[in-house]
Order: structure tokens, then sequence, then C-alpha cells
């Protein structure tokens, strides 16, 4: 049975990639845009779609500047709240956070991407291996334990990003954040009207109605001429033609720049890395982390149904 209560902030989350206490100085608006995903789960393809629908007029020449990663730790965290209040148009930002360390706004919509966490670890794994030493020094000025190098083959990731979290409430994600409790913390509100649930899977499969989805959410009119303009636009080979433009990382911190951001932008590949015992450790994990239709859900895609709430 679904909590009928609204979300409210339990965890503070703060290390080296996250400081949740930045939104605290956010004022938000009506009509603001929130696209939430855990890590490496359409985030970026989400933003886009997004700016998309809000600023048909606009061609953004960077996702970064236009829709921020608010709880991203950074020196001058104040600078993207100046950023966003100057912004005149609907705005869309960027989180990572879990329901329970982020701020509910009613007047907000929010977007959530879920993706199965063995594609998302197979992903993971190719932008972590990325990180430049410029990088992790920068990760390391925080307080608080170091963020360790990226492990010499995937099986140590695998077995650290599956076992064991940063946080001491989580119990995968480590050194990074949890899948699992991410996408459970949203989960538990699906049935409020102003968030929605997008698989990533089924962004592959059907990008314009899932565009469609989230135009109707947000409250923008589409023709299905436009629809298909913004299939095209955002696809993934579009994307990764243009990686200075559509990727939110830089040479100085990420290996290769956007051309290694853009992975393969498909799922599935994890069937031909994970061993049987791997595949059993994430199926455990689920089992202790997930509601089953949440987990049902997360691996197959689908309409996130609160028919059984």
């Amino acid at each position: 049975m679904i909590d009928k209560t609204l979300p409210t902030i339990s965890h503070i989350y703060q290390h080296h990639h996250l400081d949740s206490t930045q939104w605290d100085a956010f004022r938000p608006r009506e009509g603001d845009v929130i696209a939430a995903t855990s890590i490496k789960s359409g985030t970026t393809w989400m933003q886009w779609i997004v700016l998309k629908l809000l600023l048909p007029e606009q061609d953004p020449k960077s996702v970064r500047d236009i829709s921020p990663w608010l709880d991203e730790r950074m020196p001058n965290p104040s600078d993207v709240i100046e950023v966003l209040e100057a912004q005149k148009h609907r705005r869309s930002i960027k989180t990572h956070l879990p329901l329970d360390g982020l701020p509910y706004f009613p007047q907000a919509k929010y977007i959530v991407v879920g993706r199965d966490g063995r594609d998302v670890a197979m992903s993971l794994w190719n932008h972590y291996g990325n990180y430049t030493d410029h990088f992790y020094d920068f990760l390391n000025t925080h307080d608080g334990p170091a963020f360790p190098r990226c492990p010499e083959t995937f099986q140590q990731f695998w077995k650290d990003w599956i076992t064991k979290g940063w946080f001491d409430w989580e119990q995968d994600g480590y050194p990074f954040w949890s899948h699992l409790h991410f996408i459970q913390s949203w989960w538990d509100f699906r049935h409020l009207p102003n968030i929605l649930l997008v698989h990533f899977a089924d962004l592959l499969t059907d990008l314009e109605g899932e565009i469609q989805r989230v135009a109707e959410h947000i409250g923008v009119s589409l023709s299905a001429t436009r629809r298909a303009e913004i299939a095209r636009e955002v696809s993934f080979d579009t994307m990764k033609k243009d990686p200075e433009k559509y990727a939110c990382v830089t040479r100085k911190n990420f290996r290769g720049g956007g051309d290694a951001f853009f992975n393969k932008g498909k799922n599935s590949y994890w069937k031909d890395v994970l061993t049987e015992p791997e595949i059993a450790q994430y199926e455990a994990a689920v089992v202790r982390v997930l509601s089953p239709d949440c987990a049902r859900w997360l691996e197959h895609g689908g309409n996130a149904s609160i028919e059984s709430a």
C-alpha cells in the first residue's frame, strides 16, 4: 500500500560528488521541471528532451549551463543559484538525489528515469574508468573519506558496487550512491500527479511515445511533426556526433570528453559479462532493497502503474 503523505527529507547526502544541502537556497517557481536519475540512466538524454520541449525556439550550446546539476558538490554553489534566478523561461534542473534527500515542491514537475541496474553498472564502469587525475584531485578536496580510484578490473568494481553503499543507509552503489535506493524512494511516491516515471528501455524502443508522455506531463502541446523532430534531435546518434554540445563533461575531468561520455547507448551488454554468481548477487540486492512491483518495473520498463496501490 502506497503512503499517501508527501515526501520529506530524511537523509543528507554529502560526499565527493554530492551535496544535497545546496538545494536549501533554491527558490522554486511554478512550472519548474526537475529531471532525476541515479547515475548513467539517461540523465543527459532526458535533460535534452525537456529542453527541446520547453525552449523550442532556442538552441542551447551547453546542457550544463542551462540545466545545471544543483546537488553536484562545487566550490561556489551560489553561482548556480544565480544562474537559475536569472532565467526568465521555464527552468530545467538536474538531480541525482533520492527523494528522501531532495526538497519536494508541489509546483514543480518531476521526471524520474529508471534503468536496469546491470545496464547501469556496465555504463558506469566505462564512465568511472575515464576520470582524469585532475578530476580525482578535485573530488578529494572535500571533507570526508577519499573517493577511490577506479579498480583495475570490472569484477572488483562490480563486487564493490553491488555489495555495499557509500552512505550508512545504502546497500549498493559504492563508491557513488545507491541505484536501488534511489529508484525505490521515487517509486513510493509515483502516485503523486507531478511525478512521472520513465524507463530507459522505453526511451530506446519508443522514443516518440515517451517524448509525448513527458510533454503531457509538463504541459507542453506537441504536434506529431515536432515530436518526430525532437526524436531525431535527441537520438543517440545525433548526440554522439556533437558530443561537445550534448555531453555534460569536459576533457579536463573526463578522458576523451564527450566522445567517451556517449558510450553505447544500448542495454543488455551485461549478459556477456556478468557471471551467474554475479547475476545472483544483483538479484539478491534487488530483493533486499526493492519492493516486488518496483523490481519488475526496473527490469522490464513499461508504464509505472499504481493500480495495485
